[in-house]
């Protein structure tokens, strides 16, 4: 969950630090550090806050000198966001230096030992525990850095990132991974590490991202050596040339990379189906799935693992898979899955959904399947990440990169791989109709432009914004397709504005959550004119009869839910499967609105983090 950025070459390391911990403010913001050194001494500056808190007291504190140096922004999991709880973290003999993303699970029986070996701690972190036990395998061992870093990961049982540094041995960094993301860029007698490659893409197209079990051994003016931790055996790096470039992941004007996420969703959802869909030949062409396409027709079932944003993308494919291909979908929340002890068989498919394509969970639940036999099929946006790897096929979502923390375009993208995926097999199956199949592909083609316009509901969702933001707490309600669309809306809303909200299928609101509705009450009703539109107007009216606040997001042209609703955003009509895709729009702009106008940081919301690498 936290960013990790280190330099060593031969230009001044804590711009590059610096302005790396920046991109990677998305991964953890509660505290920020970074070490430097000039060739004789080792500095180090930390403290609570963002990046631009650590910029302040870095200058004040230290010379910022030296072309060899890691820096790291903290999502706190061990120990309160402070100063001393803050990374880098330093041996206790001064010469050791750690920073960490993950979770060291076995760190307190280790912290006990070393205690009894005379070891002291300034923090409440694991990853000053892991530090010093590098130091106590290197003093016993009299190991090298890369074979010390080795013995004793050897010992810890969690998840990791590390980038290590020892002032010994000055012209090296050892970097390792288990379960958590670490690229290594490869310039021009200089080495980066990262998270992920967007603190070094101005520098390198060059990358190798480790994989889980190795350890590099990072030198300067040397060839990198990549071993495995376990048995130390040597393993050849693919060097893969990054596809990212630098306007990715700046705002380009807007003033959140959530509303420039927002606003790329036009064009990102046609770049999600560019060579894939061909609607005037009745064609749809993913790799993934026709080299696997037996495996899919011959499912007893399909599972979908997923969290957060990912797992409401695959409560709306669980509806278009068995609408379309009639193959039974189960979705899970991956946390849980990895822990009911869940039946799985070889005859299952099992899709694992993630934008980061690093979350533990989805990992776990993954490698689980894989136990049990299931063909596991990834759906994820980062090109080489560790979900795309450990699925047996897959295809990514080429939203490009997606900073806020809040998802948007990945929803969106999401939906759109997985709604042509149900398209295809229901093709090979035969489970819609020739004309069918070609109207939803003809349809889908369009949905961009449909999508643009959904988003000039723009100055409506203000100033309904304006008209709610002061609300302690809201209800979405939606039916169908559009059940998981007010879950999705909810979550938005509880991300960034931090008020209260909750997502229920409509009828379902007589069974509990009416006893809410009141004149304080806003209520977002999803109420397109296709799917159970009738239905939905009877649901508008039980809340209208409670004096609850209705919020309608309609069709174009609707005359009947306007005479119910106090506020109307109107969007363009599609068919029903497809509508998520529209509907989802105006709750995104107005969710950020609300945000905005509350003064809450849209981008990194509190305790929240983009990349979950932890459970």
């Amino acid at each position: 969950m936290c960013g990790i950025v280190g330099y060593i070459g031969h230009r001044e390391a804590y711009p590059i630090i610096i302005k790396g911990l920046k991109r990677l403010e998305y991964r953890g913001y509660d505290s920020a550090g970074v070490m430097l050194y000039d060739g004789e001494f080792l500095k180090l500056s930390k403290t609570k806050g963002k990046v631009s808190d650590l910029e302040i007291k870095a200058q004040n504190e230290i010379t910022l000198n030296g072309s060899i140096g890691i820096g790291h922004t903290r999502w706190a999991t061990h120990g309160v966001p402070n100063d001393v709880n803050s990374h880098p973290h330093v041996s206790n003999s001064g010469d050791l230096v750690i920073i960490h993303n993950g979770i060291i699970e076995n760190y307190a029986p280790l912290k006990v030992e070393l205690i009894k070996r005379g070891y002291t701690f300034a923090s409440d972190t694991d990853s000053e525990v892991l530090i010093n036990l590098i130091e106590e395998v290197q003093k016993k061992e009299k190991l090298k850095l890369g074979k010390a870093v080795q013995v004793a990961l050897n010992q810890v049982v969690g998840a990791y990132a590390i980038a290590v540094f020892d002032k010994k041995t000055p012209n090296e960094i050892v970097a390792a991974r288990l379960g958590s993301p670490l690229a290594i860029g490869i310039g021009e007698g200089e080495y980066f590490i990262a998270s992920d490659a967007s603190p070094f893409i101005e520098y390198t197209t060059n990358a190798v991202y480790l994989e889980d079990g190795e350890m590099a051994n990072i030198r300067l003016h040397k060839p990198m050596k990549v071993r495995k931790i376990k048995d130390d055996s040597i393993v050849d790096p693919y060097i893969q040339e990054l596809q990212m470039n630098l306007e990715q992941i700046e705002k380009g004007g807007y003033d959140h990379f959530m509303l420039k996420e927002i606003y790329e969703q036009p064009s990102v959802i046609k770049d999600t189906y560019r060579g894939r869909l061909h609607a005037n030949e009745g064609i749809i062409q993913m790799a993934g799935v026709e080299d696997n396409i037996e495996k899919f027709l011959n499912a007893d079932r399909i599972i979908i693992v997923a969290c957060g944003t990912s797992w409401h993308a695959g409560l709306v494919a669980e509806y278009v898979i068995e609408e379309f291909a009639r193959i039974p979908v189960e979705v899970e929340y991956a946390s849980e899955f990895r822990y009911r002890n869940p039946i799985i068989n070889s005859k299952d498919v099992v899709i694992a959904i993630s934008q980061s394509g690093e979350t533990a969970d989805t990992m776990a639940a993954i490698k689980l399947a894989k136990d049990h036999g299931a063909f596991v099929f990834g759906v994820c946006n980062v090109v080489g990440s560790s979900i795309s790897r450990e699925s047996h096929a897959g295809a990514y979502t080429h939203a490009g990169p997606e900073i806020g923390v809040a998802s948007t375009k990945a929803f969106t993208t999401q939906i759109t791989v997985l709604t042509m995926l149900a398209l295809r097999l229901a093709k090979a199956k035969g489970t819609l109709t020739h004309s069918d199949f070609h109207t939803y592909l003809q349809e889908l083609e369009i949905i961009p432009e449909k999508v643009k316009e959904a988003l000039e509901t723009n100055v409506k969702a203000m100033e309904i914004a304006a008209i709610f933001k002061d609300a302690p707490n809201c209800l979405y309600l939606g039916r169908g397709y559009n059940f998981p669309v007010a879950l999705e809306g909810a979550l938005k809303l509880k991300e960034i504005s931090y008020i209260h909200a909750e997502g229920y299928p409509a009828a379902e609101m007589k069974h509990g959550p009416i006893a809410l509705i009141d004149e304080l009450m806003p209520v977002i009703v999803i109420a397109p004119k296709q799917g159970h539109y009738d239905k939905i107007v009877s649901n508008i009216q039980e809340i209208k009869s409670r004096s609850g606040k209705i919020i309608a997001v309609v069709t174009k042209g609707d005359t009947q839910v306007r005479e119910l609703a106090d506020y109307v955003i109107e969007i363009p009509e599609t068919s029903d499967a497809l509508s998520p895709l529209i509907t989802t729009i105006p709750l995104q702009l107005l969710s950020y609105h609300i945000a905005v106008m509350r003064r809450c940081n849209v981008d990194q919301p509190r305790n929240l983090a983009k990349s979950v690498t932890v459970e």
